[in-house]
């Protein structure tokens, strides 16, 4: 499986942005979906946005749309969330992911499938 590590997170005023990134290590990037999750305290985990083998394809939930950003370099083994206009609902902690399985379908994963980080936190402050 592949190993992934997270870094970015951060403490930001609201409207404003940060840049996370996952590093992936010990398998072929290429071959895997990835994908963002989030889990703020005291709440399940919930699906971000996911990126396609290619980088073709992506797909956000509705909270994030138009606000985030996920793309991929397969040359250096990295995927990248942009965070722009971002909200105190905001606040999580963030994990990278790795599914042999299809973007589009990312959203259905559970924590026991795929790869995971170890997630880097985010806090947004009013």
């Amino acid at each position: 499986q592949v190993q992934l590590v997270e870094s970015g997170g951060g403490l930001v005023q609201a409207g404003g942005s940060l840049r996370l990134s996952c590093a992936a290590s010990g398998g072929t990037f290429s071959r895997y979906a990835m994908g963002w999750f989030r889990q703020a305290p005291g709440k399940e985990r919930e699906f971000v946005a996911a990126i396609s083998l290619s980088g073709s394809s992506t797909y956000y939930a509705d909270s994030v749309k138009g606000r985030f950003t996920i793309a991929r370099d397969n040359a250096k083994n990295t995927v990248s969330l942009q965070m722009n206009s971002l909200k105190p609902e905001d606040t999580a902690v963030y994990y990278c992911a790795a599914s042999a399985g299809t973007a589009q379908t990312m959203g259905f994963m559970h924590e026991n499938q795929g790869s995971w980080g170890q997630g880097t936190q985010v806090t947004v402050s009013s």
